[in-house]
């Protein structure tokens, strides 16, 4: 069977990915002559090198932006990796209906570093947070299966954590904003009794309050007061310290974020 072939079969089963070591157990090619079929089929467009020895098939459909949603060949992608993951961040905001500030790129949060993809169809960037096995997520159905997403109050969580990847405090006021109908004041309690960094129980508090109702951030704060915090920044990107100080969240307010609606 000549490697387009099976390209063919694989999709008519509903998969969009490949790797190297599977192709050479299927097909009956040498390793040579696989290198050269797979240089003929990315040179046509019919498939596209993601990561060394690993292949994303093309469908026709999408050969003019070429590469079909990342979502679709993800959990392969990441078990090749061999890393535990979730679609965190903007990617997560916009399934949850958040998409003012929807990303050019897949952000995927992960245990430890990774090097980002970034090829002329296919941008995942990762997200790096020790803490994953501790995180909230859910299954969002994709064309080719589930994949696991964090929740809304995870998400929101991961904003002020990945304040930096996500365009500063002003987006992330804006996501907020966006984010406010679909936080659960009980499963914001359990997300932030997870957390163990307090400070962004304080930052998110202090935007919650700001973007939406004094209410909305009240599960948070009965966290914020046992644990008995001191003061921090609101923004810690800036090298500025000073400001009004909230009393409620204990943040000095050196920043005051506008959102983009």
């Amino acid at each position: 069977m000549s490697l387009e072939s099976w390209i063919d079969r694989l999709q008519k089963e509903g998969r969009y990915s490949f790797e190297r070591t599977e192709a050479l157990q299927k097909l009956e090619l040498s390793k040579p002559s696989l290198k050269k079929a797979l240089q003929r089929a990315s040179y046509r467009g019919r498939i596209l090198p993601l990561r060394r020895d690993f292949y994303v098939i093309v469908p026709l459909e999408y050969s003019a932006v070429g590469a079909p949603p990342t979502e679709w060949f993800l959990n392969h992608l990441m078990t090749f990796l061999g890393r535990p993951y979730y679609v965190g961040g903007l990617s997560a905001a916009a399934w949850h209906g958040a998409a003012h500030q929807r990303p050019q790129e897949m952000q995927v949060v992960v245990p430890n570093q990774l090097r980002n993809v970034e090829t002329r169809a296919v941008r995942i960037r990762f997200l790096r947070n020790v803490g994953v096995d501790h995180s909230l997520t859910q299954l969002h159905r994709t064309q080719t299966g589930d994949i696991p997403v964090s929740t809304p109050e995870w998400t929101a969580l991961d904003l002020i954590r990945f304040q930096r990847h996500v365009g500063g405090m002003d987006a992330v006021a804006t996501v907020l904003t966006e984010l406010m109908d679909a936080l659960d004041p009980d499963r914001l309690a359990v997300a932030g009794r997870r957390e163990s960094t307090t400070a962004y129980l304080q930052r998110l508090g202090w935007l919650l309050d700001s973007v939406g109702d004094r209410s909305a951030g009240d599960s948070l704060h009965v966290i914020v007061a046992e644990r008995d915090p001191v003061y921090i920044p609101l923004n810690a990107a800036l090298d500025k310290r000073i400001g009004s100080r909230d009393s409620r969240w204990r943040v000095i307010v050196n920043e005051e974020p506008e959102a983009d609606l």
